[in-house]
């Protein structure tokens, strides 16, 4: 018996957000997205399409990783990421509410390898996820330039930052002047900068208690972000590493407050926070 929904022209999607950070999810079981980074491209075009930072697909994951499901992500450049931890939340919310699972422990296989999401569920809603996002690299030849030092120029300005991995890249910039401080020209010049041969994520955070850190974030991809998962470990790692924090720290980004704990025993990062549905409809795939 041939799947209709598959066969349509016109795909059912879901917008959710973690923190803000938005993304369009779409079950790739039903519905089949030939060309995702023009979709992502188009779909998420804030006045013309849904809106969004980007296009998330849930599918079937590979053989051999042993996973349950998988994720691939799209930003709003069509860019394909290696990972977003907000986007992970995302879907350990999505597969449980909606019947796709039981499972509260759920292994998902991402381009950054299988991560597991950790489900906090009362009264038959996930109230809470937390990603086990592995360990963080502050060397990364395949990201970051091994040449260049950890002072950037940009404009007539420097920045002395920290490089973290993620499974993705990432240079945070501890400063004192966030709200002053012109994060979409930086940001965007940064990104883009030599030192980064597949660009990067630029988070620009600051101290406002113990451990506890304001973070702005210039996603690759995608530009200005309410809020990055991966961007958040990030600076969470930089801050221990530079003495300005313990192993676990509280990231407010523009659209909340991320938890941030780096295990010292495992080196791995876990990455906690609440996920939510926004809004949920059909559109034409064309």
């Amino acid at each position: 018996m041939k799947n209709n929904k598959k066969m349509s022209k016109k795909v059912h999607f879901t917008k959710m957000h973690g923190a803000g950070n938005d993304y369009i999810y779409v079950n790739t079981l039903l519905y089949d997205i030939p060309s995702p980074s023009d979709t992502s491209i188009k779909w998420s075009a804030p006045h013309t399409g849904i809106g969004s930072d980007g296009l998330v697909l849930i599918g079937k994951p590979s053989i051999t990783s042993g996973a349950d499901f998988s994720m691939r992500i799209f930003n709003a450049d069509g860019s394909e990421a290696m990972m977003c931890g907000n986007a992970s939340r995302c879907i350990g919310k999505y597969l449980y509410e909606k019947g796709l699972t039981d499972k509260t422990e759920i292994k998902l296989e991402t381009l950054s390898g299988v991560k597991i999401l950790s489900l906090k569920v009362k009264e038959g809603l996930v109230e809470n996820v937390t990603v086990d996002m592995l360990e963080p690299r502050l060397s990364y030849s395949e990201q970051f330039d091994a040449t260049v030092g950890e002072v950037l120029k940009a404009g007539l300005r420097s920045f002395h930052g920290t490089f973290v991995s993620m499974g993705n890249p990432h240079y945070v910039i501890f400063t004192d002047q966030l709200d002053t401080l012109d994060i979409a020209k930086y940001g965007s010049l940064l990104e883009r900068d030599k030192a980064f041969p597949q660009r990067c994520n630029i988070e620009f955070a600051q101290l406002t208690g113990k451990d506890e850190f304001r973070t702005r974030v210039w996603e690759r991809g995608s530009g200005i972000t309410m809020a990055c998962g991966t961007g958040a470990c990030a600076t969470a790692v930089a801050a221990s590493v530079t003495g300005r924090a313990s192993r676990s720290s509280k990231i407010k980004m523009d659209g909340g407050t991320l938890e941030v704990s780096w295990d010292e025993q495992s080196n791995h990062v876990f990455l906690s926070g609440p996920a939510a549905f926004v809004f949920e409809g059909d559109i034409e795939l064309e």
